[in-house]
């Protein structure tokens, strides 16, 4: 999912939520499409890291609904990084997409430099921006300014604030049908798998190989289950759960989130010498929640509101990178009145800035169908609250535009791996986004897969962050075919250390957990913060 308002309408962070097999394309879905697009005129890059890279770019032409390939055409941007070992080491294509639904991964080519010994060379790396996405033509955006500064309370503890945000979300849903017309009948995973279809066949490949992060990993679920024969290897880290798509999934998140959020705020009093904000993760959790009602009455610089902190607060439970950040901009405010770090970590996005957004509901609003009676969303987020209040009604305002959203909605694939070969699953334990529930059912779907799992932490999507005994094994995997020995039982196959928590004593300039994961996924971070 992806969760931090502001950031996600500018960027798409974290999972998403989105399948289905609509009923009216299901000729076009159920099988390979008979489309057969045109080869791909590749040329130079705009963005400047591919170009650094030695990327070439180019689209692929692709209907907008696969059950009338004579009719209108879309274009798909990808990249493509090629291959640099000899010939006989040549393994074919990798595709990779980063999450969402609606995030940008025609960068994600340069991951073929973070293959740990080389491996990556074997490959050519295919970034690609889905339909509706970022450089791909149309691209959507409905409106960038749904994310402002300051904006009404989450918590609907009036009937006033409950209008106001259901009113918010039915002008958001109209906006983007107005400005999506057909193309918000063609955004579902089914459409991605199609193009995905459509891409293979312009590389001139048989099969294909597959990196998904999040929301990817279960659009490799579906292109897996519908298209097994053109699959050679997948790696599937932060694994989505199908049971759930989408309305499930997103109180699965809220119950986990609030669980990943006690234990950053443990870690912040663990360095209570650095931050001064109390010495137990109890009383940091207190500061944290008498900050954000005091911001309902006082913004910081006018700007920053209870909804803002919220959204600054959740990428600590997404995952540990940026956890000293947060942590800073926190102290700075409460024990300085200094919001600069603040107004560092939420920028609102601005005209135009929604298209991850957008796209994010165009894919998860119509996969599958959620509920129409606001009174169900109501109880249900009401009742988790109670309990586990950190994300709750975020999460449920950031969905509600489903209520009233206009694409045709399809019906959800029954995911399906039992003719798919070998693949590479990994998660965390405690991963909030794409909770560990999720990976333990695909590996039962999947019963040639192995799990790894990164024991006891709380980053989602997190492998390639210079963990060894993951990222070898992924480099071996890629490299041979190979995976480590499956177990019996419903268990993880593997286990390896998650990606460590910071420490902001220590003396390097910058740890892991700030820096992000490693040069190559800090660069995709800092160039397309879509990553999950």
């Amino acid at each position: 999912m992806k969760r931090l308002l502001a950031a996600t309408v500018a960027t798409t962070v974290g999972l998403a939520l989105g399948v289905g097999l609509s009923p009216t394309t299901a000729s076009a879905h159920s099988g390979t499409p008979s489309y057969t697009p045109p080869p791909i005129a590749w040329g130079a890059c705009t963005n400047a890291t591919l170009k650094a890279r030695g990327a070439e770019c180019g689209f692929v032409i692709v209907p907008l609904d696969y059950d009338r390939p004579g009719g209108t055409t879309i274009k798909i941007a990808v990249s493509r990084i090629k291959a640099k070992s000899p010939a006989a080491d040549y393994q074919g294509v990798m595709l990779v997409n980063p999450g969402g639904p609606g995030g940008s991964g025609l960068i994600y080519s340069v991951l073929q430099s973070a293959i740990p010994n080389g491996v990556g060379n074997d490959y050519d790396w295919i970034g690609f921006d889905p339909r509706g996405v970022g450089s791909s033509v149309p691209s959507l955006t409905c409106d960038g300014n749904v994310a402002g500064y300051n904006r009404p309370y989450y918590v609907p503890v009036t009937k006033q604030l409950e209008k106001t945000w259901l009113d918010r979300s039915k002008a958001y849903a109209q906006a983007c049908a107005k400005a999506g017309g057909p193309l918000l009948d063609h955004l579902k995973t089914t459409d991605n798998v199609a193009d995905m279809e459509s891409i293979r066949k312009a590389l001139g490949q048989k099969q294909i190989n597959f990196y998904g992060f999040s929301y990817g990993t279960y659009l490799g679920q579906v292109y897996a289950t519908q298209h097994p024969a053109q699959v050679r290897r997948m790696v599937f880290d932060g694994v989505v759960d199908p049971r759930g798509v989408w309305y499930d999934a997103n109180l699965s998140q809220d119950i986990q989130f609030d669980k990943n959020m006690d234990i950053y705020f443990t870690w912040v009093a663990k360095y209570d010498a650095v931050y001064h904000l109390g010495n137990t993760g109890k009383a940091v959790k207190a500061k944290y929640y008498a900050t954000l009602q005091k911001l309902r009455t006082a913004p910081a610089e006018g700007k920053i509101g209870p909804d803002e902190w919220n959204d600054i607060f959740v990428s600590a439970g997404y995952y540990v990178y940026g956890w000293e950040d947060v942590a800073t901009a926190f102290s700075a405010y409460v024990n300085n009145g200094d919001a600069s770090g603040l107004l560092d970590l939420y920028s609102a996005p601005g005209p135009g800035a929604d298209n991850g957004y957008a796209i994010y509901l165009g894919t998860q609003c119509t996969d599958t169908k959620w509920p129409k009676n606001w009174d169900k969303w109501k109880r249900d987020n009401w009742r988790i609250y109670q309990k586990y209040p950190f994300i709750t009604w975020n999460n449920a305002w950031f969905n509600a535009p489903c209520l009233y959203w206009k694409g045709d909605v399809g019906r959800a694939v029954d995911v399906n791996g039992k003719k798919a070969p070998p693949i590479l699953l990994i998660s965390e334990t405690k991963d909030a986004a794409t909770p560990y529930a999720g990976s333990l059912e695909i590996r039962q779907r999947f019963p040639r897969s192995v799990l790894i799992e990164g024991v006891g932490g709380t980053t989602h999507a997190g492998s390639l962050s210079g963990i060894a005994c993951t990222d070898d094994t992924i480099a071996n995997y890629l490299d041979t075919g190979a995976l480590p020995n499956r177990v019996r039982g419903n268990r993880s196959d593997k286990q390896c250390a998650p990606v460590p928590q910071p420490d902001p004593t220590a003396a390097a300039a910058k740890s892991l957990s700030s820096s992000g994961s490693g040069s190559i996924k800090a660069t995709l971070r800092n160039a397309a913060p879509a990553i999950r």
